[in-house]
């Protein structure tokens, strides 16, 4: 794995965006990562959810406008690599049903982890218990308390 892709989610990604201090899991496996020379990858709803999340955030009052907006431009500066042609749109609604996943969204994550043979990372539980029995390459970013 040692060049291996690395493909992450949009939860990772608010997580490294809302990591203000350098030993945060985020920002330590990024670093880990580039360093190792690894690309970073994702389906390319990435910043369709990263946007929606921050306008969440603004919308509850967590965030104010001009806030949300930077944090936008600092996660459409990071170094991924972006896929979303017809193939894996295909097999993320197979992945989808075969997972009685709510919506293809996540398994447009699964399915490009599977054709890069990368590690896929996130931070959401519920995938990780729903897919871990039968996907080993999933990773459930862990903040040490």
């Amino acid at each position: 794995m040692l060049n291996s892709p690395v493909c992450v989610d949009a939860s990772f990604v608010i997580r490294l965006l809302e990591s203000v201090d350098s030993q945060s899991s985020a920002i330590r496996l990024w670093i880990e990562w580039h360093e190792a020379g690894r690309p970073v990858v994702a389906p390319s709803l990435l910043y369709y959810e990263i946007t929606n999340a921050l306008h969440h955030y603004v919308v509850r009052g967590e965030l104010l406008p001009e806030e949300a907006s930077e944090l936008l431009d600092v996660a459409l500066k990071l170094d991924i690599t972006l896929y979303g042609d017809a193939d894996l749109h295909r097999y993320a609604l197979k992945l989808a049903k075969s997972f009685s996943l709510p919506a293809t969204y996540d398994a447009h994550y699964l399915a490009l982890a599977e054709r890069l043979g990368a590690e896929f990372w996130t931070t959401d539980k519920r995938l990780v218990r729903t897919v871990q029995k039968v996907i080993s390459w999933v990773r459930l970013l862990k903040e040490k308390k």
